[in-house]
């Protein structure tokens, strides 16, 4: 038996609890996971309080990111012994595939031996947040050094990730965060500029930055009211790329921006990476590569214990964090 973390019904952190589960056999093809540490993401948020774009059968298990020590092998699986250091990417399914447990099963092709140099907490906030930014920014914008790139919820996991990434090709990040609490952890993480949205007028400091025209690539969270500003700030036949929905006020569509811009605005999951077995072999390349150089390297806002899931749950949605929120297991 193990102890995994499940809820029964939908709702706030509270409706978490960890429990004593036998876990299956292993299958073909799988790998068995004993878990050091969980990267949480608001996805698993919006899982448990039933608003996540899957809905599974309750009880659920939840969870996205882990990393550890393999304990076993399944049938057909090269290249992996128990011992091995490992960690994970992201599946199609957290309710099929659930991270959040002292034993996880895993399919051979999620699982990787990351470099040595990171820690059992970096390790397990890396993939997500990596393949998220890379996926956008350079399989769908191929964002270059001539760029401007106005990246959203800068402080998140993944607006970090696009600075870093930005930053591997030479493009120009322009972080866009609500208030100005945040600027100078910004500036020295590597944004080359901060704008907080809520202080400054956003159309008119993005066209100060990098000129009218220079904006092609938008890479965006939010939603709501600041679609309109952003999208009149890009250059003529830029890209927005949309992967959330922060905003909980109405996103309007900015029709004669669009059609004088000729603009590209596209919704975005990172399960176009993960889901496409050529495109995630290219990704994970270019992130080990960048982990193992330095030029990445996941910021970590707080770390809890397994037993602290819930208060975790509730840092989680606070918005307070600057990076990921890790959970250790013993």
């Amino acid at each position: 038996m193990a102890r995994v973390v499940r809820f029964h019904k939908h709702g706030g952190p509270e409706v978490l609890r960890i429990e004593n589960l036998d876990i299956p056999a292993l299958g073909q093809g799988e790998i068995q996971i004993r878990v050091k540490a969980l990267g949480l993401n608001r996805a698993e948020a919006l899982l448990r309080s039933g608003t996540y774009i899957q809905t599974p059968p309750l009880p659920s298990g939840l969870g996205l990111e882990a990393a550890g020590v393999v304990e076993a092998v399944g049938e057909a699986v090269h290249g992996f012994a128990p011992g091995d250091a490992v960690s994970v990417v992201p599946p199609l399914s957290m309710a099929r595939w659930p991270a959040y447990g002292e034993i996880a099963t895993y399919p051979a092709e999620l699982v990787v031996k990351h470099p040595p140099s990171l820690s059992w907490e970096e390790a397990a906030a890396g993939w997500m947040q990596y393949l998220t930014a890379y996926g956008a920014l350079i399989d769908i914008a191929k964002l270059s050094k001539e760029d401007f790139v106005v990246i959203t919820a800068a402080s998140s996991s993944v607006g970090l990730a696009a600075i870093q990434i930005a930053n591997i090709v030479g493009a120009t990040a322009i972080a866009v965060t609500r208030t100005s609490a945040k600027r100078e952890a910004l500036l020295k993480f590597g944004a080359a500029h901060v704008v907080a949205s809520a202080e400054e007028y956003l159309e008119a400091r993005l066209k100060e930055i990098a000129g009218p025209e220079n904006i092609r690539v938008v890479f965006d969270a939010v939603g709501g009211p600041i679609f309109e500003p952003l999208t009149a700030a890009m250059a003529r036949g830029g890209i927005l790329i949309e992967y959330g929905g922060l905003s909980p006020e109405p996103t309007p569509f900015p029709l004669f921006a669009v059609l004088a811009k000729t603009l590209t605005l596209r919704g975005y999951l990172v399960h176009e990476i993960t889901g496409d077995p050529v495109k995630l072999e290219a990704a994970k390349a270019f992130i080990l590569d960048g982990l193992m150089s330095g030029s990445l390297k996941p910021a970590i806002a707080k770390t809890f214990s397994f037993e602290q899931i819930v208060e975790a749950h509730r840092f989680l949605e606070s918005n307070e964090q600057f990076g990921k929120i890790v959970v250790t297991v013993d």
